[in-house]
Formats: structure tokens, sequence, C-alpha cells
């Protein structure tokens, strides 16, 4: 077997390599939850403390190096962004202004989950599902401006829902 002498070069290859080190730090979590309940294969006795120590010290070893390729693949998936991503984190900042001003919960909720919606487009390097949730914060944000110009005079319509 031939061992790959560079780093994955893609978000793709990042983000498999990350469910491959997962799927070993379940697999790890597991036997480790085995070896303290049942005796080792021969009769030797269960894991003592400072193995099940170590051993579960591995695996959130292992977890926090998941953690960090998907978040290597999350960027560079929004570096495939190119130039919506200055019009993404524009958007973004202006929606996180807009959250620390909001009195209605409802606005509140809806916010919150709209940017939910795209960081997890964003995150899982789906380029094609941010546009969908861009457009909804655009629309809200836009929404809740036309409100704060009418001002106290009456209540303004809360922004349309998709």
């Amino acid at each position: 077997m031939t061992l790959p002498t560079a780093a994955p070069a893609s978000g793709a290859d990042l983000e498999a390599l990350a469910d491959q080190l997962s799927a070993a730090a379940n697999a790890l979590h597991a036997r480790l939850l085995r070896g303290l309940r049942q005796p080792q294969a021969g009769g030797a006795p269960p894991l003592s403390q400072p193995q099940a120590q170590a051993l579960f010290e591995d695996e959130v070893a292992l977890r926090q190096r998941a953690n960090g390729l998907y978040l290597d693949s999350a960027r560079l998936a929004a570096v495939g962004l190119g130039g919506a991503q200055q019009q993404l984190l524009a958007l973004t900042a202006r929606a996180g202004e807009q959250i620390a001003h909001l009195e209605h919960v409802r606005d509140l909720v809806d916010l919150a989950a709209e940017l939910v919606e795209l960081a997890g487009a964003v995150v899982g390097g789906k380029p094609e599902h941010i546009p969908a949730p861009l457009e909804k914060i655009r629309r809200h944000l836009a929404a809740l401006g036309r409100a704060d110009q009418a001002g106290p005079a009456g209540p303004a319509a809360p922004p349309a829902r998709t």
C-alpha cells in the first residue's frame, strides 16, 4: 500500500478524512464502554482507570482533529464563493447588528434560524444551498429597515416567511 505524501487537496477530501476520524472516534468510544463493562479476552480484568482515561483522551483528540478538518473544509468551501463571499460577509454583519437591537422575539427567532440555515450551507460545503437563505435574510433585513423607518407611528407588518 502506498501512503499519500501530500495533504488532502479539496474540501471534499478534508471532509472525507474528518468523517473517517469521527467514525474511528465512535468505534473507540464503543470499545471503551465495552471494555469498562466486561472482562477482556482471556478473562483479563476490565480496563483500569488509567487505561480508560488514556483512551478517552484519545477519543476526544480524534474528535477535535475531525472538527478541525470540518472547519478547514468549510473555509475551502467559503473561498469557492468568490465575489459572493463579500456580499455574504456584509449581509451577515448587518444581521448581527440587527439582532442586537431586535425587540420582537419572532423577528429574533426568524433571523437566527435564517442565519443557521445559511451557516449550514456554507459549513456543509453546499454553495448551491446558499442563495435561498441569503435571500430570506436580505428580505428580512429590508423589512426590518422599513419598519425602523416607519417609526413608532404604528406596528409594521412582520416580514414574509418562506
